[in-house]
């Protein structure tokens, strides 16, 4: 019985932090924004890659993540700054360049949505599991007990809480139509403006705790 609880405390923890910080519901609106000239098969075939994708992203990132960093010689504050400026990026595009240059945003984002990759880039990385999802992750990971009955559970539960949030990712893409129509598109294009600010937000958030962390691994900022 212990056991079981074990893995449902792991499950609860994780869960919570990882569906905190990816947020489906307010990835379906800017979903909803960017895939706006697809069909809604088109969206739903979509939704089920980006989930299946950040499924991978996530429990990558969860039990091979600290490893692949140190291989490559990437520090977590590096991995925030890189992907909190890429974040902010897209933010800013998303706010700035649909409220002056209309045409000319639909059409980068129809150039963007016709490539074969585009449910890996950008709708899974960096605007459903980003830097800072990876982090958390990674994080996760590198808390997990070392051996015995304790790493098993820790793997069940995490590893589920991550299948978990994925689901929850599908499901709110898939219903990213649904959303949209109950809102209407005033209210949709009001949404959708903040949540373009909320990402820009988000990406100078994770680029300054980047620097943050950066600047305290060298021993600056500290009080005297």
């Amino acid at each position: 019985m212990g056991w079981w609880l074990d893995i449902l405390q792991n499950f609860l923890l994780a869960g919570s932090t990882l569906f905190s910080i990816v947020n489906p519901m307010g990835g379906a609106l800017i979903f909803a924004q960017m895939t706006g000239d697809r069909s809604h098969a088109d969206r739903i075939a979509l939704a089920r890659r980006i989930g299946l994708y950040a499924a991978a992203v996530m429990l990558v990132s969860l039990w091979l993540g600290a490893y692949l960093l140190a291989f490559f010689g990437i520090t977590v504050p590096a991995l925030r700054i890189a992907g909190g400026l890429v974040v902010a990026t897209s933010g800013w595009r998303l706010l700035f360049t649909a409220e002056h240059h209309e045409d000319r945003k639909q059409a980068q984002v129809n150039d963007e949505m016709g490539s074969d990759d585009v449910a890996f880039f950008p709708l899974t990385m960096p605007l459903t599991t980003g830097p800072g999802t990876i982090s958390v992750a990674i994080a996760l990971g590198a808390n997990r007990p070392g051996e015995g009955a304790e790493l098993a559970a820790f793997g069940l539960g995490a590893s589920a809480a991550a299948i978990g949030v994925a689901a929850a990712v599908w499901l709110a893409y898939s219903s990213a139509d649904w959303i949209t129509s109950l809102l209407g598109p005033g209210r949709v294009r009001i949404i959708a403006r903040l949540a373009a600010f909320i990402l820009l937000c988000v990406g100078v958030q994770i680029t300054l705790s980047g620097f943050m962390e950066a600047l305290r691994a060298a021993g600056i900022g500290h009080a005297a």
